[in-house]
């Protein structure tokens, strides 16, 4: 990954050389012979990957670059903060008449001598020793073709199965049959064959989920507690059950199944020692026709787990004609899953024969070629890479993730390796993946490109590419959680240990992931700091450990969402402010929070900072709002939170905003609404209003100029049907250019006037939840010259709201998605249940 580290690195002293106050005159020589030495090098970086695994030398010589690289990141780090702190010099970072900058001055420049002097030769050992001719031409870092990926958005439909029916109708026609005691079922065979998939096929269908009154799927894997999957169960029941030891926990799963017909699935199974899951399953209650299902590698794990012979299913590998199918519909899905280009075909049937029909191995390289342009030679030689690395490895999925690693651009290899901190099957937000690679500098950011936009990019680029499975979704279809296959976590945790960029013993690494057992010691390389646990799950941090970690001085990430710590965060948190490369802060859900350290006020490289779920979280300190470099400010469902504090205007590279409850009138100390009108780069808006008084009369038209605003939601939650509040709302016009809104407890009976095809032309999805709203705006039908480009709808608990589905039809032509539940009165739509559970509802797609 060293061309990794130094393409971030490059990007970032490219951003200081550019800048108009310019670099200090004293460094600027030694950082721009820095940058050249590089960018001549780069060539040469993208295949030492490769190399480096054949060549112990070579292996010696990047970890030795891959160290001078990241001191030369910390020195231009801290020369920018030189230049931040020194109020003297406003039209330079650095000036030599300064005497208590002087120290500095000598330790830098030695220093970046030194390390310039070392690049110099480690080039002249790869030309020397290794003869690699790979130097001979600049290499600029803007190269287009790696820093903007083919398909940088979502191309890939990842609920697509193929060559698996058969498999699940077996499973099923099983439990169809089951009636006394409880079957057990065996899915066996080796890694990337598809057990889970077929699993999670049976688990999510229909008829199966009609016949089971519960449904339970736990992870287990290799590293777990008896405790943690009792938990697991309880939570697909509905019960977080903290603080009961494990007779309580095998109580209340007895009770809650007693009586029922349940289906459990235990993933992923690996001890032969079962001796946990008897305990469990005597506490099951038997007969009804309830089922487990057990996937595993390991034959005698099923077994000994209670599974029949006539009960074990050992998938197939997929045939010829289904592996050239799934291939298909992964590499050409941008052109509707069927091969258009005759001269790729049989080189793309050549790979895939060499997956030997293993559905993980067919995805890997169907996701590395749809991300390539579709070439005759590039084809060709990504299959000769792939026979190369079968050479090395005869194991096709492991190859195939190899494959994909290697072909990675350079900035999405560090956003790879991030993965590596999670534990198994831990599932992992798009957001806290976004906001950790914002404040690494992993995302390259040009042109004044929106850097949420682009950190969305590098999560599609992994997903396109297969290396990140899909867990959840909005309604609408875009990737909210996801997690990572055990063999991508082997072939990650490899390469990040292999670059110290993580280590699963913690020991000489840049990245960690909290655990409640961590004893952490001073790190002083340590770049992040994230909380990894599993869903449900919560860390539970001692003092003396949470003190430490501020020690860590060139801490780019710190996230201790869910965690719980002995005595207030504030003050374990009390020098904080030495932290002073920080960027992304996350203490979402953290316990007990009332307030935020004062030495905040020195973190004004913060570019993230998430203070979510707090809900003792009473004020934010004004400091905040002198964080210039600020992208994303994250108070949602903090409910003791009033306001937020006066001078949000100034935050003028805020692109996310989430929880903004805007002060009253009489709150003088707190940010209006009108402040919003200056914060022009907003592309996602959450406010919270409960009166009328948070609206002024002058300030109905604060969001109507915020050209980049894509994502607005409004939530009403304490507004009690108030009218006033209901008469205000009406003239809270969006812009017209909105993608998404939600509606979140609207106090009005009838929608918005606002809320009609033609005030929101190009508006796509629309979710009402919760409130009081009972029929739609005359105007919200448009006319016959105008109607909605609306593509996804979601209604939920809308006790008296109703409309004709026929009229909805007629005015939301592209509608190809509904979501609808607890919503009583809408009979007529086109799913079972509305007033309860309901369901979703999705247009048929005909092939012409």
């Amino acid at each position: 990954m060293v061309d990794a580290v130094v393409t971030v690195f490059l990007e970032k002293l490219l951003g200081a050389l550019s800048e108009e106050s310019r670099v200090f005159s004293e460094f600027r020589d030694k950082f721009e012979t820095l940058q050249s030495e590089l960018q001549l090098m780069q060539s040469f970086l993208k295949d030492a990957e490769r190399l480096k695994r054949k060549n112990e030398t070579v292996r010696r010589v990047m970890a030795t670059l891959r160290e001078l690289i990241y001191e030369a990141e910390d020195i231009l780090a801290d020369c920018q903060l030189q230049s931040r702190d020194d109020g003297l010099f406003s039209s330079g970072w650095f000036m030599c008449t300064n005497p208590f900058k002087l120290p500095f001055q000598y330790q830098t420049g030695k220093s970046l001598g030194e390390i310039n002097r070392k690049i110099a030769c480690i080039k002249q050992d790869i030309l020397s020793y290794l003869g690699v001719p790979l130097l001979n031409q600049l290499e600029p870092i803007n190269a287009q073709n790696d820093l903007m990926p083919r398909w940088s958005s979502p191309v890939y439909d990842h609920t697509q199965v193929v060559g698996l029916e058969g498999d699940a109708s077996k499973l099923k026609e099983w439990l169809f049959e089951a009636d006394k005691g409880i079957l057990a079922i065996g899915v066996v065979g080796m890694g990337g064959l598809g057990k889970t998939t077929i699993a999670q096929k049976v688990f999510n269908d229909r008829k199966i989920e009609e016949h089971f009154d519960r449904r339970i799927w736990v992870s287990v894997s290799q590293n777990f507690s008896e405790e943690q999957i009792m938990r697991s169960m309880l939570r697909n029941l509905g019960d977080a059950s903290v603080g009961d030891d494990k007779g309580e926990l095998l109580k209340k799963i007895n009770e809650y199944l007693l009586g029922k017909r349940f289906l459990i699935v235990m993933d992923d199974v690996w001890s032969l020692d079962v001796t946990w899951w008897l305990r469990i399953y005597e506490a099951l209650p038997k007969g009804n026709g309830s089922s487990i299902i057990i996937t595993t590698r390991i034959e005698k794990v099923a077994q000994k787990m209670g599974v029949k012979e006539a009960r074990l299913h050992w998938p197939k590998c997929l045939s010829k004609d289904d592996s050239w199918l799934l291939f298909q519909k992964i590499a050409f899905a941008a052109d509707g899953g069927e091969c258009k280009h005759p001269e790729l075909e049989n080189v793309g049937k050549e790979i895939v024969e060499k997956c030997k029909g293993l559905p993980l191995a067919i995805k890997a390289v169907g996701g590395i070629m749809l991300c390539k342009p579709s070439r005759y030679h590039e084809w060709r030689r990504i299959a000769d890479h792939f026979r190369d690395e079968l050479a090395e490895n005869d194991n096709s999925v492991m190859a195939s993730l190899q494959l994909s690693y290697d072909e990675l651009p350079s900035y999405l290899k560090s956003c790879f390796l991030c993965l590596s901190l999670y534990p198994e099957d831990c599932v992992i937000t798009k957001d806290q993946l976004v906001h950790w690679w914002l404040g690494e500098g992993f995302i390259p950011l040009r042109n004044g490109r929106s850097a949420i936009a682009a950190g969305e990019d590098c999560f599609s680029g992994l997903t396109n590419r297969c290396l990140l499975e899909v867990v959840d979704k909005t309604y609408h279809g875009t990737i909210s959680t996801c997690k990572i296959h055990d063999m991508v976590r082997d072939v990650v945790i490899k390469m990040a240990e292999d670059d110290a960029f993580f280590s699963t013993e913690g020991k000489n690494c840049r990245h960690l992931g909290i655990a409640s057992s961590m004893a952490q010691k001073a790190n002083h390389k340590l770049r992040a700091l994230l909380s990894t646990t599993k869903t449900g799950e919560v860390n539970k941090i001692a003092s003396n450990t949470a003190k430490k970690f501020c020690e860590s001085r060139n801490l780019r990430a710190m996230d201790l969402s869910r965690s719980i710590f002995d005595t207030p965060l504030s003050g374990l948190l009390h020098q904080i402010g030495v932290l002073q490369h920080l960027t992304y802060l996350s203490v979402s859900n953290t316990h007990p929070l009332v307030q935020l350290p004062p030495s905040l006020d020195k973190l004004s490289n913060l570019q993230v900072l998430d203070v979510s779920y707090c809900q003792n979280l009473k004020i934010l300190p004004l400091c905040i709002m002198t964080f210039k470099k600020l992208r994303v400010l994250d108070a949602s469902h903090c409910g003791s939170l009033k306001y937020l504090p006066k001078g949000l205007r100034r935050l003028s590279n805020l692109e996310v905003l989430l929880g903004f409850k805007p002060a009253k009138s009489s709150q003088l100390e707190g940010c209006r609404i009108g402040e919003l009108r200056n914060l022009i780069r907003l592309r996602t808006l959450g406010i919270r209003l409960s009166c009328c008084d948070e609206i002024g009369d002058t300030e109905v038209n604060v969001l109507v100029n915020l050209q980049e605003l894509q994502h607005l939601s409004i939530s009403c939650f304490d507004s009690h049907g108030n009218n006033d509040l209901t008469a205000k709302l009406d003239k809270l016009f969006p812009p017209q250019q909105l993608h998404e809104l939600s509606l979140e407890f609207y106090p009005g009976k009838i929608s918005p006037s606002w809320l009609n095809p033609i005030s929101l032309p190009i508006l796509r999805y629309l979710s009402i939840s919760s409130g009081n709203l009972a029929r739609m705006n005359e105007k919200f039908l448009g006319n016959d010259n105008t109607v909605w480009k609306i593509e996804g709808l979601l209604f939920e608990s809308l006790s008296d709201f109703e409309e004709e589905w026929e009229r909805l039809q007629q005015v939301m032509p592209a509608l190809r998605v509904i979501n609808v539940s607890w919503c009583p009165e809408l009979v007529s739509f086109p799913i079972e249940n509305v007033g309860f559970r309901g369901g979703v509802w999705k247009e048929e797609v005909h092939k012409s």
